[in-house]
């Protein structure tokens, strides 16, 4: 453990999350105005939102979707403590599959209904609807979040 702290940078140790790569900017951007153009009437849909874990550390998703939110611009809040209907985390190069699932585990303990894989080198999402059960989209078909209610076309995320 001590080498790979040595080997973070001072963006992962500030944050406790990897560097975004090209691709990973890519693909959340993607997600980000797909989910808002399909879903902004009934759904708030949110990139790198602070969520106040039961247990500690506080943990930052690439994005949450949130049953429609009322925003409240004279009012802001830094971490929210309800926790979101879906966490989507896209996995960057230096992340593995441990830190990932952990990240899951933790999420559907705090109230999470399902979190989304995004594995940009594959072109392919996991939609996990509880932990340790997912199911894989990849090719050209339609990501079909049945516990959430949310869909999205695959091609949309990674078109070139």
């Amino acid at each position: 453990m001590k080498a790979r702290l040595e080997q973070l940078s001072e963006y992962e140790l500030e944050r406790g999350k990897p560097v975004p790569t090209l691709n990973h900017a890519y693909v959340q951007k993607n997600l980000l105005v797909s989910l808002d153009y399909r879903y902004r009437k009934t759904h708030t849909v949110l990139s790198e939102l602070n969520l106040t874990m039961p247990e500690r550390p506080d943990t930052v998703p690439d994005i949450a979707i949130y049953p429609k939110l009322r925003i409240d611009f004279l009012h802001d809040v830094t971490s929210m403590t309800e926790m979101p209907l879906t966490v989507v985390e896209i996995v960057s190069p230096s992340q593995s599959d441990t830190e990932i699932l952990a990240k899951f585990e933790r999420y559907f303990k705090a109230g999470v209904k399902s979190c989304w894989l995004v594995i940009p080198s594959f072109q392919a999402i996991s939609v996990y609807s509880e932990f340790g059960k997912y199911r894989f989209f990849s090719g050209n078909g339609t990501v079909i979040d049945a516990t959430s209610g949310v869909e999205v076309k695959l091609e949309e995320i990674f078109e070139e």
